[in-house]
């Protein structure tokens, strides 16, 4: 296995600037404007202020753009860099970044452009970077043997398949059912197994918990079962529209999968964790996963809209907001040569996102808080992106500090 030293030298050959020396500096540092950008832009067009140039409604290109151009940016930045340590392979830096970081660029810039051009070639020009980067992840973690990570390509791999779907879906139907749910899907599935293993390893990267609190529980079979119902309510929700008279019985799996998600959360030992903020704002975030559950199995019990609303910000304004926060922060300190400690400034990006969470969802569950709410929750989002860039702007643009 490599270690962060070895990585260090190797990425030593690239002499061009230091964003392209990591995969996390330009997936992260562009992933946060354009989330920014994205809230920006989507309230006065929703509202009818502006117009872009896009074939896309704008709920439509909101949602793509949430979880089709966000989402991948910050799984490329944690995979480009976790791959090489767990491989042993040099990291992909230097112009193969530059290419990969230009075609989600080349992603964007079609979808906002997409009434410009046939639906053919919008598609291929937004798959053209998840596709690209399966094959990049797929080729490290095949030559190099390394098994244990193998799921991580097929989530990657499924990611790119609901992108797919998703284009059919609008250039079809004008509107997607598939595509977004399994997109959700496999966000939460990535965000399952990326914080399955970081929650411990950040608990036990600082010592001076170790005096004072329990490490967190190693997986054991509850962990299974409770991951297992996970995996089948998801599948159970984005197959729903299919097996209408079966909505009861998929209710049911949704609200035991969100009950037996939050218990295998309490069972990590919570009070000992909660010492450290950069650990309980990733518990923070995990708790947003059974709650979506529960609103999910909730909507589909009561036929709610609302609740469906509430269940989906709930998974990816909540859990995927600030869990993505959490690890983006992580791994720009702890690979720039900065302390693994949370300042004034990252906690409150991290308050504003939660801020952003629970806006959402009250505004979805209760109609007469929807234009405060939206507000609320679209201002927090863009001033918590917002404050990202600019406080981590300069880490991840500088070379990383010596050790």
């Amino acid at each position: 296995m490599l270690t962060k030293a070895e990585a260090t030298e190797r990425r030593r050959v690239w002499a061009g600037p230091s964003l392209f020396s990591d995969g996390f500096r330009p997936f992260f540092l562009f992933g946060a404007l354009h989330a920014a950008l994205m809230m920006a832009i989507w309230v006065p067009w929703y509202l009818g202020f502006i117009r872009l140039p896009s074939a896309f409604a704008p709920v439509v290109w909101h949602s793509h753009e949430l979880l089709f151009g966000y989402v991948p940016a910050i799984v490329a930045g944690f995979l480009l860099t976790a791959v090489p340590v767990w491989t042993g392979r040099r990291p992909i830096v230097g112009w193969p970044l530059v290419g990969l970081f230009a075609l989600w660029l080349l992603g964007r810039g079609a979808i906002a452009l997409s009434s410009r051009y046939p639906p053919v070639v919008v598609a291929a020009f937004s798959l053209a970077f998840p596709v690209t980067l399966f094959a990049v992840i797929a080729r490290e973690i095949l030559v190099s043997r390394n098994w244990r990570n193998l799921p991580v390509t097929g989530a990657v791999c499924t990611l790119a398949l609901a992108q797919a779907i998703f284009h059919y879906e609008i250039w079809r139907y004008g509107r997607s059912t598939y595509g977004d749910h399994l997109a959700v899907a496999v966000t939460l599935v990535l965000i399952t197994i990326i914080g399955g293993r970081n929650v411990p390893s950040f608990t036990t990267i600082w010592p001076k918990w170790n005096s004072r609190c329990a490490l967190p529980n190693s997986a054991d079979a509850f962990d299974l079962l409770a991951a297992v119902f996970g995996v089948a309510a998801l599948l159970a929700w984005i197959g729903a529209p299919l097996f209408p008279a079966n909505h009861a019985a998929i209710a049911g799996l949704l609200v035991t999968a969100g009950f037996l998600l939050a218990i295998r959360q309490v069972r990590r030992r919570l009070p000992g964790m909660l010492a450290e903020p950069l650990v309980v704002v990733l518990h923070v975030g995990y708790a947003f996963v059974p709650l979506g559950f529960l609103l999910a199995g909730y909507a589909m019990w009561t036929e709610e809209r609302s609740a469906a609303t509430a269940a989906t910000h709930a998974w990816m304004v909540g859990a995927t907001g600030l869990v993505t926060l959490a690890v983006m922060t992580r791994v720009t300190r702890g690979n720039t040569g900065r302390a693994l400690i949370m300042p004034f400034g990252t906690v409150l990006i991290h308050a504003l996102m939660f801020t952003a969470a629970a806006a959402r969802i009250t505004a979805a569950l209760f109609p007469e808080t929807a234009f405060i709410g939206l507000s609320l929750a679209g201002a927090a989002w863009i001033v918590a992106f917002t404050l990202f860039a600019s406080f981590y702007g300069s880490m991840l643009l500088r070379p990383s500090m010596p050790a």
